[in-house]
């Protein structure tokens, strides 16, 4: 966090001293003018260039509490409200009236509307919305006429905005922790918000270039909502100005060195007071100011609060500065304040002390705080930028040069007595059946009989054939692109069941033709479905002896592995039913939190511990006639890699589509470490990735069928319990957008990316799935309809069609609402989700096909009875 004096960045224009309090008044302050309370009634407009020549505008019959500066026609207009009157000002005719030795005047537009403590003009400053007790008066700005009384809150409103891009819409915020969306020409409220703080709101703003509402309340809360079309808001993020700046000056006291002599930082708090924040204006960081780091985030706003000013990047949540009232400014607690953008590309901040009766202008230069964002950005950066895609050669010395050893000649056999000694009361075959020599049979009578009536073929059906031969090599061959630009997944279409007792789905994947899928059950089970659905499962047990936890299909698409809390890691081939490779508990002496294949198949990459493995391996299907419990596969350790600070592991994540160097790894100790392959090192460490330790990695891996820019690589997932779901640039080492719609408080939800790489899915704790746009934090589809907790999603990487689906546990498959074909995606669930399968305790063999011969039940675990379900759901 950059925490700077207030010496630098603000300087104090003019300060004035009224005769009463004016810490609660709105101030108004534009480009060219602001506006302050004089003698009660009175007001004084300065222009900011020269402060000596104030315009003053009486009128008032009663103390101004509410003022806003607005434009029409490329002119300033001032509109000001008492108790009495509320005026609208034209601020050049009041200049030529004064300099024509007339006292200046105003337009009146409303009487008698009590107390306002607020006044918002309309963007064609054409209406006035006056907020006064728990009403909101709307007049004509023009003359006096009140176009509409919009009352349903049920305490005094604070403030109220137009919406920028529907001008009939209108948001009030109030005492009583609501907000509400209304129909300014049918005064109707279109919507109302549940009850968010415990403290009043204060104010709200509108973030035009997502469309979205935020509201600040008088304990430092932000809420940032979604305003659609619908007009049903949805909650996008919420923050806490005290939460963010404590975090933040912790991993500054971590950065910084110690400064104390035995090597300790000192940290003095005596006379520290912790001081709530209230929000009481927010503004966007405007885009004149050029700076190159700026421009990389265009969600910041500017949070003005009683001791400072913040500015926060919404997209991922993060305190980027602070300026604090410390210094030569005469003003160290706000009761107020009104921010304009200057004319020189700096910030005007005009405050009200909270505790004297003084007003002060000041002015934060801007180029010096875009040096200081710049210089905040390059110190988070890596110091070598990293790429998923590799840009240079393995080096000699890479642990990715190693290669299995390959076996010898086998020695020649030798002939004479020593042979006959060696085969001695040995068997002469070793097979079950031996070909008959022929002696017994009948002698052969006929040795030739030439073929007469052959016809030939002729030229025309040869090319027929030969035609046919080409397009079904050609079909077969051909493979389509995945439809990159079609809808996010949203409608239900099939619901399965997986199991007849309750258990957990605790993994799920797609092969990478997106034929097959695999789910790994909570029983020590794996099943195998086509991805259509249409048949029944084949299931592989006896692997394993606790809850499969990964399922993961090689590049080649011709073996998969299962890793389990055993610990073991089990390879099987589809068309056998025992695995063809079984690393046990001697190799592993704690449990695997995440296995897969690496370098297209080359390694075999797994965590145990705080120890990152990798393996070389060998798959051979076939067996001794004799020894046939004796296995051919083998695998080698060739590179253990520790975490930096000795922590165990808790995901992992590496890219085996194609050649990377990079692999992700989550600590305990809530840190993302990044893993160099190619010089066998953590080439950087991003602390305190999120607030909980990560319990879900996850990498944008595109597909064999859809295409993306090098770039879109870069970017991976990280989700952790309490913390909602982050998404991060590797190149940087910094989070870009953060999700936090979907609910996540104890169990342990994954995330995915689409092949295409513009939406992700999400499980949520509230039955549903959510899909995300990568480019907003808003949640597009929320998929409903699921029996429990939806752990584990996944998107099928190829689907010619263009369909999606999903699948829950039930599984829930979903596709576009105009496909014709189901599923690409896949959800899972947890408590009572059931796997249908065969209630034998053999193990079947892949080509007999498993059927549910039992009826399905769910255990209700708050009436703790038993109660039918279905429990898959197939969505379009």
């Amino acid at each position: 966090m950059a925490d700077v004096s207030s010496v630098q960045y603000f300087i104090e224009r003019f300060s004035v001293i009224c005769n009463k309090p004016v810490s609660h008044v709105q101030l108004a302050c534009c480009s060219s003018h602001c506006a302050v309370p004089w003698q009660d009634k009175n007001i004084r407009v300065y222009t900011t260039d020269n402060l000596e020549h104030p315009l003053e505008l009486t009128g008032h019959h009663g103390d101004v509490s509410a003022m806003v500066f607005g434009t029409v026609k490329g002119r300033w207009i001032l509109c000001s409200a008492s108790e009495e009157y509320v005026i609208v000002w034209d601020i050049d005719r009041c200049y030529r009236q004064v300099k024509e030795g007339v006292i200046a005047s105003g337009r009146v537009v409303g009487t008698l509307l009590g107390r306002v403590v607020h006044l918002s003009l309309c963007p064609q400053t054409s209406k006035v919305a006056v907020c006064s007790g728990s009403r909101v008066f709307v007049l004509n700005a023009e003359r006096e006429e009140v176009l509409a009384v919009l009352k349903a809150h049920l305490g005094p409103v604070t403030a109220s905005e137009f919406c920028p891009w529907d001008f009939n819409l209108l948001i009030s915020v109030s005492e009583d922790r609501t907000f509400k969306v209304w129909d300014v020409m049918k005064g109707d409220v279109l919507f109302q918000s549940a009850v968010l703080s415990a403290s009043p709101l204060l104010s709200l703003f509108f973030v035009e270039q997502n469309r979205q509402l935020i509201t600040g309340s008088g304990d430092g809360q932000l809420w940032c909502h979604t305003l659609p079309a619908d007009h049903k808001c949805r909650l996008v993020t919420k923050l806490d100005l005290s939460k963010l700046e404590q975090k933040l000056k912790n991993l500054r006291n971590i950065n910084t060195p110690p400064n104390g002599k035995d090597g300790i930082t000192h940290n003095d708090v005596r006379g520290t007071v912790e001081t709530a924040k209230p929000v009481l204006r927010i503004w966007a960081h405007g885009p004149q100011y050029g700076h190159a780091s700026m421009h990389q985030r265009g969600s910041c706003v500017w949070i003005g609060s009683s001791d400072g000013l913040y500015l926060l990047d919404l997209d991922t949540s993060e305190l980027l500065i602070t300026l604090p009232f410390k210094g030569d400014l005469s003003i160290s607690m706000a009761g107020s304040l009104a921010i304009s953008h200057g004319c020189a590309d700096n910030i005007l901040c005009l405050l009200t002390s909270l505790f004297e009766p003084s007003v002060v202008l000041s002015e934060v230069n801007n180029a010096q705080l875009d040096e200081l964002c710049f210089g905040l950005l390059k110190g988070f950066s890596v110091e070598e930028q990293l790429s998923v895609v590799p840009s240079s050669p393995l080096v000699p010395e890479s642990p990715l040069n190693a290669e299995l050893t390959k076996l010898g000649l086998k020695p020649q056999r030798k002939t004479g007595g020593s042979c006959q000694k060696s085969v001695k009361n040995q068997p002469l075959v070793f097979h079950t059946q031996v070909k008959s020599s022929g002696y017994n049979a009948a002698a052969c009578r006929t040795m030739f009989k030439p073929q007469t009536n052959v016809k030939k073929k002729t030229n025309a059906s040869s090319k027929t054939s030969t035609n046919k031969n080409c397009v079904l090599f050609n079909r077969k061959s051909l493979i389509r692109e995945y439809p990159s630009q079609s809808a996010a997944p949203s409608m239900c279409s099939i619901r399965l069941s997986v199991s007849t007792t309750p258990t957990t789905v605790s993994s799920l994947q797609y092969s990478g033709d997106g034929k097959h899928i695999l789910c790994g059950l909570g029983d020590s089970s794996v099943l195998l479905y086509n991805s259509t659905l249409t048949d029944d499962p084949a299931v592989y047990t006896g692997g394993h002896g606790k809850t499969v936890n990964c399922v993961c299909w090689s590049h080649s698409k011709q073996w998969f592995l299962s890793s389990s809390e055993d610990p073991t890691l089990c390879i099987w081939t589809p068309s056998v039913a025992e695995p063809v490779l079984t690393m046990g508990c001697d190799q592993f002496a704690k449990p695997i939190r995440g296995a897969q294949f690496y370098y297209l198949d080359k390694f075999l990459l797994l965590a145990s511990g705080s120890d990152l493995l990798l393996y070389l391996y060998h798959l051979d299907t076939t067996k001794d006639d004799i020894k046939r419990y004796k296995h051919r596969s083998k695998s080698k350790l060739t590179g253990k890699f520790n975490m930096k600070t000795g922590t165990d592991i808790t995901s992992i994540s590496a890219i085996n589509d194609f050649y990377s160097y990079i692999v992700l790894a989550a600590g305990a100790d809530r840190t993302i470490q990044v893993f160099d392959m190619n010089h066998g090192c953590v080439a950087t460490q991003i602390p305190d990735a999120h607030s909980r330790a990560v319990h879900h990695l996850t990498q944008n891996k595109g597909s064999l069928f859809c295409s993306q820019t090098p770039e879109s690589y870069n970017l991976f997932l990280s989700s952790a319990v309490t913390d909602s779901l982050k998404m991060w640039d590797l190149r940087s080492a910094r989070c870009v957008r953060r999700y936090e719609s979907h609910v996540n408080r104890c169990h342990q939800c994954t995330a995915t990316f689409s092949p295409c790489g513009r939406f992700i899915a999400t499980g949520s704790e509230d039955h549903s799935a959510y899909i995300y746009d990568t480019r907003s934090s808003g949640f597009l589809h929320k998929l409903q309809r699921h029996s429990d907790t939806v752990l584990n999603v996944a998107f099928n990487p190829a689907n010619p069609e263009g369909s999606f689906g999903f699948f829950s546990a039930g599984w829930k498959p979903s596709r576009n609402e105009r496909c014709r074909f189901p599923s690409t995606s896949i959800l899972s669930n947890d408590h009572g989700i059931t796997v249908r399968r065969s209630t034998s305790l053999h193990t079947p063999h892949p080509s007999q096909r498993v059927l549910a011969s039992v009826p399905l039940l769910q255990l209700d675990s708050t009436h703790h009875s038993y109660r039918p379900v279905t429990a898959i759901i197939l969505l379009f």
